[in-house]
């Protein structure tokens, strides 16, 4: 899962000057032409009454309990569709973002180069209409989540493979998590794309993630609105293993099935889901993604919203197969995880 966050003791980094900002709009290439396509996705498949899902062991290769239901279902192609998809209506959201930093190897680098960057985009993204590829170097440009406070919590650079997805794995007991010599820590190399539907927090978890985080700060700045921003973008342009989102209201809350996860210092609980229920005359799940996304393109991944007025809350994601590409280079992708506070929306 993308919860297998690095460097998650980190304390919030001091935002860059202005002038320093290298957040630009990219001109000078046409974005592809929209290609929905058909894909397998892996949802939970313990029934009810299985009790709780085995727990999730971060950065060590998993061995997921039960096996998986895939469903063949239709991607849609976000491009030339931009306007459909905000954080506050969908759960995802889309911008242009041209990072100094290149490579993405030096951790510590990322650090002081990447993460402000990040700090200073969320603290300009309006959260609510939206267009895909706004310019945001325009300084009249107000502050667009009224977020006075934002802390990066950690990365996760994914490039090779780590996990088995084999459809039928067995079951990780916490001996096994303690003294096989065959589990190991994950490497920078080592997590690859995600391929089961999940949610890197439940709503318990995100409240615990936070007061872990900012222990100190965490009683005052939770009484207002609180959330969790994934920022995904990837090292080199995709087309094997892509990251597809799906539309927040398109996943009941009776779909969410909370999964313990074990960190080496601490507990946190995120969410597998089930598939929508056949009965359902809706269409279920709606799938999004953009095709050949490339590395100045970044997607704004909501895992959690406190808010309960409506909007999208959460936002179930996979990486998933597209056949055409399946022998092309793999795929390499950065995700930083930010707490965005709002002390003054109490509502």
């Amino acid at each position: 899962m993308a919860s297998s966050i690095q460097n998650e003791g980190l304390a919030q980094h001091v935002l860059p000057p202005a002038e320093n900002q290298v957040l630009v709009l990219d001109q000078t290439s046409e974005p592809p032409k929209p290609r929905d396509i058909s894909a397998d996705f892996n949802y939970y498949g313990g029934p009810p009454e299985s009790g709780p899902p085995t727990p999730y062991y971060v950065d060590r290769p998993q061995r997921y309990g039960v096996t998986p239901i895939t469903q063949r279902l239709t991607v849609h192609d976000v491009r030339e569709q931009e306007d459909q998809y905000t954080l506050d209506s969908t759960g995802f959201d889309f911008y242009t973002h041209t990072s100094a930093e290149k490579d993405f190897v030096d951790d510590e680098k990322i650090r002081s180069v990447y993460y402000p960057e990040t700090e200073e985009l969320l603290k300009k993204c309006k959260y609510q209409h939206r267009a895909l590829f706004l310019s945001l170097l325009a300084a009249h440009i107000p502050a667009r989540t009224g977020a006075p406070k934002v802390h990066i919590a950690g990365h996760t650079v994914r490039g090779q493979p780590l996990d088995s997805r084999s459809n039928t794995i067995p079951k990780i007991t916490a001996q096994e998590a303690t003294d096989s010599p065959t589990i190991v820590p994950a490497t920078r190399s080592s997590p690859g794309p995600v391929k089961r539907v999940h949610i890197d927090l439940s709503y318990a978890g995100a409240f615990g993630y936070a007061a872990y985080h900012l222990p100190g700060e965490a009683e005052t700045l939770l009484k207002g609105r609180f959330q969790v921003i994934n920022v995904w973008c990837l090292i080199k342009t995709v087309l094997k293993d892509p990251l597809a989102v799906t539309s927040a209201n398109s996943v009941f809350d009776d779909e969410l099935v909370p999964v313990k996860s074990i960190h080496t210092h601490r507990e946190g609980e995120a969410c597998s889901v089930r598939p929508a229920a056949e009965e359902r005359t809706d269409g279920g799940h709606k799938w999004h993604y953009p095709f050949k996304q490339t590395p100045g393109e970044v997607m704004l991944i909501k895992v959690f919203d406190s808010k309960t007025d409506g909007r999208a809350r959460r936002v179930p994601h996979s990486a998933f197969v597209d056949e055409d590409f399946v022998s092309e280079d793999l795929r390499e992708s950065i995700e930083v995880r930010a707490l965005v506070f709002h002390p003054e929306d109490t509502e």
